[in-house]
């Protein structure tokens, strides 16, 4: 009758703390020991080559299953290509909404399938799909379609103010208030 519960335990909301706090320090332990080996698989970064215009991102939620981390986007420059400009044009048209008008970027995600790797593959099918349409002959009535880049809201860039600058009379009230 030893292990019979005598009410000397914690409660179920002390052991998820504990549950917690042993995994804090288990990646405590992996960023002390493990992340330091890390550097010696390091590469020098080599930017893209116009062999490889396509730019895909993951997300990865570390150590637990999400359902946002199946999700893939890719991001190309229509330019990058290789197309000429008339089947760039059409491209950017069959883009839609996708294309950003002031970074010249098309943006496409997927997560419809199960996997990463099936979303990759449904998205690079889906850009082969674009550029065969965009080249194809049966795309001549694209030229009499105006591009409309209705949905690119340009972002107001605001500019610091002058007057808020850091002054050096300023530095030095605010130094002296710290101080005291």
């Amino acid at each position: 009758d030893e292990d019979d519960f005598q009410g000397d335990d914690i409660s179920s909301l002390g052991h998820a703390e504990l549950e917690q706090t042993r995994e804090i320090r288990e990646y405590a332990r992996l960023a002390g020991w493990e992340m330091p080996l890390l550097a010696n698989l390091a590469k020098p970064f080599t930017p893209p080559t116009a062999a490889t215009p396509l730019r895909f991102r993951y997300t990865t939620y570390m150590g637990e299953q999400h359902p946002a981390q199946r999700k893939v986007v890719v991001e190309f420059d229509p330019k990058d290509l290789s197309l000429n400009p008339s089947h760039t044009q059409n491209l950017i048209k069959l883009a839609g909404v996708r294309f950003n008008p002031s970074t010249n970027i098309v943006k496409m995600s997927c997560e419809d399938h199960e996997t990463q790797a099936q979303n990759k593959r449904h998205l690079g099918d889906t850009i082969k799909a674009l550029i065969a349409k965009a080249k194809s002959p049966e795309s001549q009535w694209l030229k009499d379609v105006p591009v409309d880049f209705r949905h690119a809201k340009p972002k107001k860039r605001f500019q610091f103010p002058d007057e808020w600058l850091l002054t050096k009379e300023r530095k030095k009230e605010l130094e002296a208030r710290r101080e005291a």
